[in-house]
């Protein structure tokens, strides 16, 4: 018996504004509720979503429906999974709530399920430290458990990257399967037709993408040059019947059925006729992800170093590059990086909120420079003229953010780095980068810690050379002076700080209404 499983990516992102640079219109006066709709051009998501749901999403999904109904008191019945980012999922809440209720019944049938991936679609799973990628996870987990009324078992990671250190992070969240391509840079002499153990992890299984099968329907469908064009349901069951291996996972975009491929070219003809070849076949059966993982062994171990190569469906080269490829990418990629700690010493949901939608893998995408096919296939999804208009967007818009940030949490130029004694062994792990994130890590390092940094006059050196806050700077001198200790000491502390930083706000209110 092959098991047969169709998993359809299902993604739309929030799209940045383009021209605000040309226009003249950044580091405008904004309030901060006002902010999402200034850097992202909600206009063009409706216009492209409400598209997609007419040719796509709402004909393909009761396609789906109809078939699951069709044979589900047969024997062997129809099944599928989606893996829907939670963008999308806010989009569809959004423009159409018709639509979001059509994937409720999807996973009340029982038939399909739905994978977890990074609410954000975001490339967090590459960062140095994994804490980004875990929150998105968990926060895409419990949005399908809230909307969907689905809790998912197996993982899929923006654009199929995988290495082992994300197979392991991916296990520790406590998946029991993750998705990747089938590609043969990974697999050697493998076939990508059975599932296999990540290195370094016990219990996860990775099940792995059959690109040529996928791309058949993905890209070649209704290519006239194609030696097998007309694709009929019939003759693609056949080479799904004649293919060896246990396991076959055909997983293209969503959008396939539709939007990349036109109803016109019979492609909602083949959806619909699909699952009735492939079940005409004794030895073919429609599976999901978890009765995968749950029926078969593992045929072996899979090694995919971080350091010598991450794999996704991408591109020819099948790696990271579609999104770290070259510099305008890594430049923006860096920017986020470093606006971590400034997102989360301030403490605000929406400032998160922002930096997140920043993280969406799509506006790197937009900046990929090669040529030939996969640099058309980047322009095809692409709604810049050109990837330095992409580039020019996306930096100017999180260089606006940027600043909007800094001056709210009142950041330092350099950070504080707290010790209990001199000497790096002393280090405490605690930063702040900020006056904001200051006051937080006086209220919460031992006393011992606040008495060596107010005797050394570190705090003091601090708040007058990197705050430039000579008030700040005095009103602590004054603290030293009275040679406070304990919590006495952090009670003067905290105080002179938090009156420091109230009147930085209100001036902050006053002159930009940011807050």
């Amino acid at each position: 018996m092959t098991d047969i499983l169709f998993v359809f990516e299902v993604h739309q992102p929030h799209r940045l504004r383009r021209n605000l640079f040309w226009e003249g219109k950044i580091f405008k006066r904004q309030s901060k509720k006002e902010l999402f709709d200034y850097y992202f051009d909600k206009e063009a998501d409706r216009e492209i979503f409400k598209r997609a749901a007419r040719k796509c999403y709402f004909p393909s999904n009761q396609i789906i429906l109809d078939s699951i109904d069709k044979h589900k008191h047969e024997k062997k019945q129809v099944k599928f999974a989606f893996s829907c980012s939670g963008i999308y999922l806010d989009q569809c809440e959004m423009f159409d709530k018709d639509l979001l209720e059509t994937f409720k019944q999807l996973a009340a049938t029982g038939q399909v399920e739905f994978l977890n991936q990074t609410y954000y679609h975001s490339i967090a799973s590459l960062y140095p430290e994994k804490e980004e990628f875990i929150k998105q996870a968990i926060m895409h987990h419990q949005t399908i458990k809230d909307l969907l009324g689905y809790t998912p078992t197996t993982f899929e990671n923006t654009e199929l990257l995988y290495n082992n250190t994300i197979a392991q992070t991916v296990e520790t969240m406590g998946y029991r399967a993750i998705y990747t391509e089938g590609v043969e840079k990974i697999l050697k002499e493998k076939s990508p037709n059975f599932i296999y153990t990540p290195k370094g992890t016990k219990k996860l299984r990775v099940l792995l993408r059959n690109y040529k099968l996928t791309d058949d329907i993905g890209f070649r469908f209704s290519a006239r040059w194609w030696p097998e064009w007309p694709l009929t349901a019939q003759k693609y069951a056949n080479w799904l019947a004649t293919t060896k291996g246990e396991v076959i996972n055909i997983f293209p975009d969503y959008e396939t059925f539709g939007e990349h491929h036109w109803p016109e070219t019979g492609i909602h003809s083949f959806l619909q006729h699909i699952p009735d070849e492939i079940l005409k076949y004794d030895h073919l059966k429609m599976v999901t992800p978890s009765e995968v993982v749950a029926k078969h062994a593992s045929a072996g171990e899979l090694d995919v170093p971080e350091a010598e190569g991450t794999v996704s469906w991408a591109d020819i080269q099948r790696d990271q590059t579609g999104w770290l490829g070259n510099v305008m990418q890594w430049a923006y990629y860096t920017t986020l990086l470093r606006l971590e700690p400034l997102v989360l010493e301030a403490d605000d949901s929406e400032f998160l909120r922002l930096w997140r939608y920043f993280q969406t893998s799509d506006h790197l995408y937009y900046m990929y420079t090669a040529g030939g096919g996969p640099g058309e296939v980047h322009s095809y999804f692409s709604p810049y003229e050109s990837p330095m208009d992409a580039f020019v967007a996306a930096q100017t818009l999180i260089n606006d953010f940027e600043a909007r940030l800094r001056l709210v949490i009142l950041t330092a130029n350099e950070p504080f780095l707290f010790y209990t004694k001199a000497g790096e062994k002393y280090y405490t792990g605690t930063i702040a980068w900020s006056l904001k994130g200051f006051i937080k890590a006086l209220q919460t390092v031992e006393t011992r810690v606040l008495e060596f940094h107010v005797n050394n006059c570190d705090f003091e050196s601090w708040a007058r050379y990197s705050l430039k806050d000579s008030n700040l700077a005095d009103a602590i001198k004054s603290i030293k002076t009275s040679e406070q200790k304990g919590e006495k000491l952090r009670r003067e502390l905290v105080s002179a700080t938090k009156k420091r930083f109230l009147t930085h706000s209100k001036h902050v209110k006053a002159a930009t209404e940011l807050t």
